[in-house]
């Protein structure tokens, strides 16, 4: 039986965005089969082109971010540019960008005016703060975000300042976020014949991603703060450290804890303790517990606890390193690292697609673009443009063709 197609297949996306918001979004859009077209600028193209370290001369930053993507370079600022810009609107499905609230409409370019070239284009404006109230001029960034929502004020030691996390998770999830909205506009799109128009800040991300701790705050006025490696709402579920190093463990429930207690520590009288008994018990004296814990953990093997753990339905896991991680078994196991081409640099290793599509065909395996790699092909074929129209395009510097 033939694999169906991927869901996206044929939908066309205009990919104006630029570092790591924007171009996740588009990487999920494309993982889903989606024809992603990456309009950058030809002086330098997308700014994480410049980001360190490089792999063969090629910033690595780019190429996990941008594969399966076709680039052209394209200044939409100069008259020429945007009305080459405005004949691949006409046939497209999507555009995506992360300028500052108001540069696509001081270009000519906003939702209102390019829905009137195509009524069933779904925009997606990606932004620190959105296209309105008192922040909508400041740039969005990341950590700033984490700090603003207070996610930041949650990660650390009580005893110390907050901290970061260290990945771009709110850049990410954003990128989530705002590819679910336009896989949803998309379905209604078709069946309308109407676009929309989808926000998508950085900030009340953020805030989204604290919606158990916002919700209790809102409900009961607490205000969570900094807890370490300790579980504020389940115990014991704590950062441990074994004889060769650290492992997490999550005790969901009071049956778990029963079993943690005389199947794996041999201390079945702590499951009967008025302290520990119930979770509520657990967590008001969580630090006792932790510190008993703590010191049987201390006299074993991290693997060894963790297999122990597991057999009896805890969940566990040991701390690992980013390069441990990647060479783990499950890793090989689920093939989760797969070899891209790619037109310079060779083949090179990237992370796969979250999503498994069963009974889809299967992703190309296409590295990320370089700079104007597809610009003649894209405004050929996408945009109806004349090879004589292109060379002129180019030759103006408004446009820039990889090798040319």
């Amino acid at each position: 039986m033939n694999p169906d197609p991927l869901p996206l297949a044929g939908v066309r996306v205009l990919d104006l965005s630029r570092v790591l918001a924007g171009p996740y979004c588009t990487l999920t859009l494309a993982d889903m089969g989606a024809d992603v077209i990456k309009i950058e600028k030809p002086d330098g193209g997308d700014d994480s082109r410049a980001f360190s370290p490089a792999y063969r001369g090629e910033s690595a930053y780019f190429l996990s971010v941008n594969r399966n993507k076709r680039s052209v370079a394209l200044d939409i600022r100069a008259a020429a540019g945007r009305e080459a810009f405005l004949k691949l609107v006409a046939e497209a499905d999507v555009v995506v960008e992360n300028f500052r609230t108001g540069v696509m409409e001081r270009l000519g370019l906003g939702y209102a005016t390019l829905q009137q070239i195509r009524p069933s284009l779904v925009y997606c404006a990606i932004s620190g703060y959105g296209r309105d109230g008192p922040s909508v001029d400041l740039p969005g960034y990341d950590p700033i975000a984490q700090a603003e929502s207070g996610l930041m004020s949650m990660i650390g030691e009580p005893e110390h300042a907050p901290v970061r996390v260290g990945s771009s998770v709110v850049d990410m999830v954003t990128g989530l976020f705002a590819s679910q909205a336009i896989a949803a506009s998309l379905r209604r799109a078709a069946l309308t014949g109407r676009g929309r128009l989808i926000e998508a800040t950085l900030h009340e991300t953020a805030l989204a991603m604290l919606l158990n701790f916002a919700g209790t705050h809102l409900l009961t006025g607490a205000n969570p703060t900094r807890s370490g490696n300790i579980n504020q709402v389940a115990q014991p579920a704590a950062l441990f450290e074994a004889s060769d190093g650290p492992f997490v463990m999550a005790v969901a429930n009071d049956r778990q804890f029963r079993q943690l207690c005389s199947e794996i520590i041999g201390r079945p009288e702590l499951a009967r303790d008025a302290r520990f008994a119930t979770n509520p018990a657990r967590v008001e004296n969580g630090a006792e517990l932790r510190a008993m814990l703590g010191e049987i953990f201390r006299a074993g093997r991290r693997d060894d606890w963790v297999a122990r753990l597991r057999r009896v339905g805890v969940a566990a896991g040991v701390v690992a390193t980013v390069a441990e991680a990647l060479a783990s078994d499950y890793v090989a196991a689920r093939g989760l690292v797969r070899r891209n081409g790619h037109s310079t640099v060779g083949a090179y290793p990237a992370l796969r697609g979250v999503a498994r599509l069963h009974g889809s065909a299967e992703l190309p395996a296409r590295g990320a673009p370089v700079l104007g790699e597809h610009t003649c092909e894209v405004l050929a074929e996408v945009g109806g443009l004349s090879a004589e129209a292109i060379a002129a395009l180019i030759q103006a510097g408004v446009a820039k063709a990889a090798g040319k």
